[in-house]
């Protein structure tokens, strides 16, 4: 998924910060849009650069068409195996697809980049279908040679405080979710005062789309200081570019409003003091969690699966990875690593069953 990578990965903290041009030039390598400028041209000229092995008269399931789902799903169909991805949602993606504020992947080059990914033959992809509804794993393991679970975090985390369910309180998440799949941006409502609550990217995508689309003040709160923050400086300074006002060590104590939203209390860090912000939409974003609903059978850690080296879980023939396995970092490239490192040695338990 090196298209994707190039577009949504901080490559400011994860490749330029440690770039030795910092020191010897006046910059580091734009390793971005250099990759970009490497892969780009690949999807546009349609060039083929996997070949599919023999068939192997293996099937496995892959749970989740996500980074980390199709990214195991194309080895495992380049190493010769057949493969059927149950992805819950309308398209295949995961959060490239939903989750990536608008203004970073336009034109549809998500769906471009999976359809690369599935043209490689071998991957049967069935949409709109979710573990513990449709399926569910123990008849998973009947049927296949072997599971991946790449299932994400499909559950946003709750304020737990009062107002929450009033209108206008809405999930940041699902809120990128819709602006990505809507032809005309101009249909999405935009409140006037933006409060978004959250400090990671979730929030900053938010925060700065919303501004975009026209929202008169934007104001995001995150509860500890600056360097805690899960978003990069670099976004951090794309918000506040962009007109984002950030409110550090501030806590929500409770939304106000009648029947809609009117605005936020916030209790401040060592102070008795405390904030009040103007709002006509709220938008929560504090994080995701996973649902575990018929996955009880698997050791899980804080609510995510325990993981081998190899990404095996507790369970025989089951694989897991990307956010939902412990030590997850909501990165599409470790997400994809994780899928490739799964393929491989299911390849090798097939082979030598």
């Amino acid at each position: 998924m090196g298209g994707m990578c190039a577009r949504v990965c901080p490559t400011e903290i994860l490749c330029e910060e440690a770039c030795v041009r910092n020191t010897h030039e006046e910059k580091p390598v734009e390793i971005g849009l250099l990759q970009r400028h490497a892969t780009d041209p690949i999807f546009e000229n349609n060039i083929a650069l996997f070949e599919r092995a023999p068939a192997s008269g293996k099937r496995v399931a892959v749970v989740g068409g996500g980074p980390a789902g199709l990214s195991c799903a194309h080895r495992l169909a380049v190493l010769g195996h057949d493969v059927v991805i149950f992805n819950r949602d309308d398209k295949p993606g995961g959060l490239n697809e939903y989750g990536i504020a608008a203004y970073k992947t336009v034109d549809e080059f998500a769906q471009t980049e999976v359809n690369y990914i599935l043209s490689i033959g071998g991957i049967e992809l069935r949409n709109n279908a979710t573990l513990g509804i449709d399926f569910e794993l123990e008849q998973l393991r009947a049927e296949y040679d072997a599971v991946f679970l790449g299932v994400g975090l499909g559950l946003s985390n709750a304020l737990g405080i009062e107002g929450e369910d009033l209108e206008g309180v809405i999930n940041g998440i699902r809120y990128i979710a819709d602006l990505r799949q809507v032809d005309d941006k101009s249909e999405l409502p935009v409140g006037r005062d933006v409060v978004v609550i959250g400090g990671g990217m979730t929030a900053i995508d938010v925060a700065v789309q919303s501004k975009r689309l026209g929202a008169e003040q934007v104001h995001l709160v995150y509860r500890r200081g600056q360097e805690q923050m899960g978003a990069s400086v670099f976004e951090q300074a794309l918000a506040q570019t962009s007109g984002v006002t950030i409110h550090h060590w501030a806590s929500p104590a409770r939304i106000v409003g009648d029947d809609f939203v009117t605005g936020v209390d916030f209790n401040i860090a060592d102070s008795d003091e405390g904030m009040h912000l103007n709002a006509d939409v709220v938008f929560k974003a504090i994080g995701q969690n996973m649902n575990d609903d018929g996955l009880a059978a698997l050791d899980l850690e804080s609510g995510r699966f325990v993981v081998d080296l190899d990404h095996k879980t507790s369970l025989d023939g089951v694989w897991a990875g990307g956010d939902c396995v412990v030590g997850g970092d909501d990165l599409t490239v470790s997400a994809v690593q994780h899928g490739k490192v799964a393929a491989i040695n299911i390849d090798q338990t097939l082979r030598n069953a």
